[in-house]
């Protein structure tokens, strides 16, 4: 029997891009690993909200910068994932967070817009960044991806064909690139959230959202941002090496449990 081989579970000192970190999941999981002692890239198209987290990490002893970053827009994209592994002489975790909520009825005249919309955001700015991020990953000791897809992607929701689409899609491309880029040790997995409270769940009243938490999910209640955070960290550990191509649900039981 091989001996036993410690494996380390701290990010310290490692370089984490975190897009979508303006708010919500992408902020809470920016905090986290700055609070981890990771490096942490905070980027989002709302740059004062990015500049916002990366001072509160700062502030609490951490290390981040910030940078405007539109995922929508591939130039930019390239721009800045060179600018943050200059910056910080590498590129160690890519989290795929950004998103937006996209809602059409199928017959909508502006169906085709959304449509549009929700993949250039939700999915083809993934791959994108992964793509971006590539060569920096393949240098790395503890090449992580985690992308953030939705229980959108497993079971679906009246009116959101083109967010549930685009998850999907997050959740196929999790698995395929996997399977391409295990070799390089590269890890890539998913996390799909479910009913989180975030700016995307501020608009659905309270009362909605207790009865829905208490008849849908095991625990009984909305999730937190850093619930959801914790859980990319730990997909990020460098102990996390033999973890690939893994969907996760985090969803307080929602997919476990019988309508």
């Amino acid at each position: 029997m091989p001996g036993f081989k410690q494996l380390s579970r701290s990010v310290k000192g490692l370089m984490v891009l975190v897009t979508g970190a303006a708010s919500g999941m992408g902020r809470a999981t920016a905090r986290v690993f700055g609070a981890e002692g990771a490096n942490v890239a905070v980027t989002d198209v709302a740059a004062e909200g990015a500049q916002a987290v990366a001072s509160d990490i700062a502030a609490s002893g951490g290390t981040a910068k910030a940078w405007k970053l539109d995922v929508a827009d591939r130039d930019d994209i390239i721009a800045v994932v060179n600018g943050i592994a200059a910056h910080f002489g590498g590129l160690d975790i890519v989290v795929n967070n950004a998103g937006i909520s996209v809602r059409a009825a199928i017959d909508d005249e502006g169906y085709d817009e959304a449509w549009a919309k929700g993949l250039a955001v939700l999915l083809t700015a993934q791959q994108r960044v992964i793509r971006a991020a590539l060569p920096y990953l393949r240098k790395s000791t503890c090449p992580r991806i985690v992308n953030i897809a939705s229980t959108e992607a497993l079971g679906a929701t009246a009116l959101h064909s083109p967010y549930s689409t685009a998850k999907a899609g997050v959740t196929g491309l999790t698995r395929s690139l996997a399977v391409e880029l295990g070799r390089d040790g590269i890890t890539v997995n998913c996390i799909c959230p479910g009913p989180i409270t975030t700016g995307m769940t501020a608009r659905i009243p309270d009362e909605q959202k207790a009865v829905y938490a208490r008849r849908r999910t095991a625990l009984g209640r909305y999730g937190r941002p850093e619930e959801v955070a914790h859980m990319t960290l730990s997909l990020c550990l460098p102990a996390a090496s033999f973890l690939t191509g893994a969907v996760i649900p985090v969803d307080g039981g929602l997919m476990a449990r019988n309508a």
